[in-house]
């Protein structure tokens, strides 16, 4: 050790490392997009996984269910009524003699189509609109909120009750109904977070460089506000089929014999007592979407919000 620290540091005891040019230029980790990091990121969630899982094959089951059995979801047969799950009728019959399994998938597709196209219009209304109210400011962000205000103070199911009370049952009316007010919780979430962004320096960068308030929403702003954006899609999915079961379970939703989940829980609830599977079924059904939707927004939510990569 004494010879050491009397030892004289000379140049000839360092030399430079040596590479080559393969070594200079390689890349430890693989090159992936945005979209492929986001991927990679959400399968080391199982549960995310799992819930996806589960998802994929109930949405296969609303479309290719009814097509595994011979019967469909609105003929009857009156000489097969409340027969209990069997090799004939795996998830029994109705009061009516109908096919349960036919009818708890075809009303799972009517309750999915609903829930998804009211959560995309909510998506495209709501983001949009708290955006420009956001990125503007002024006197344009202050009028944009006071309407937005406004349809906060009225109850959304109030809104949802009385447009229905107006128009016809039908899936049309129902999509319009939850998606006059449903964008709006959207559209708040969003201008939260891009006020926090609006003054960051990547946006100052991209107005220096005289990008229109246009492309700074779509490339710098949205996508800083992916995990937003996508936990509150994946809430609001689940929340849209609640809604129209609960607007069915009470009777100005979709009505017989038409088929939705909503519709199915109603029927089953009537006769709980003497046939408890026609409840169950569906609402073991809605339950696994619901729950499902909710893990799944949240594995989203970590793998592609840019502010949570490492």
């Amino acid at each position: 050790m004494i010879q050491l620290q009397n030892t004289e540091l000379t140049d000839d005891l360092f030399s430079p490392a040596r590479s080559g040019a393969v070594e200079r230029e390689k890349i430890s980790r693989p090159m992936r997009s945005g979209f492929q990091d986001g991927w990679f990121r959400l399968k080391q969630n199982k549960g995310a996984v799992a819930a996806l899982a589960i998802l994929l094959v109930l949405v296969a089951l609303a479309f290719l269910g009814p097509l595994l059995t011979k019967y469909d979801y609105y003929t009857t047969n009156y000489g097969a009524i409340f027969q209990s799950p069997s090799a004939e009728h795996w998830f029994g019959t109705d009061k009516f003699g109908r096919d349960q399994w036919a009818r708890v998938w075809y009303g799972t597709r009517i309750s999915l189509l609903i829930a998804v196209v009211a959560a995309t219009l909510d998506l495209l209304v709501g983001v949009t609109y708290g955006s420009i109210s956001a990125l503007l400011g002024g006197r344009t962000d202050a009028v944009m909120q006071r309407i937005v205000e406004v349809l906060v103070g009225i109850p959304n199911l109030i809104i949802v009750i009385l447009l229905m009370m107006v128009m016809p049952a039908g899936i049309g009316t129902l999509i319009i109904a939850m998606s006059i007010s449903g964008w709006v919780n959207m559209a708040r979430l969003v201008r939260a977070e891009i006020l926090k962004l609006k003054n960051h320096e990547f946006v100052l960068a991209a107005r220096l460089l005289d990008a229109s308030n246009g492309q700074i929403i779509l490339r710098h702003l949205i996508p800083n506000t992916v995990g937003v954006i996508v936990i509150n899609t994946m809430f609001t999915i689940p929340s849209a089929i609640f809604t129209e079961a609960f607007l069915s379970f009470i009777g100005i939703g979709l009505q017989e014999p038409k088929a939705s989940l909503g519709v199915l829980i109603n029927s089953g609830f009537q006769v709980i007592n003497s046939h408890p599977y026609l409840l169950f079924i569906s609402a073991i059904v809605i339950v696994l979407i619901m729950v499902c939707f909710s893990i799944l927004g949240d594995g989203l939510r970590d793998a592609f919000d840019p502010q949570m990569r490492v």
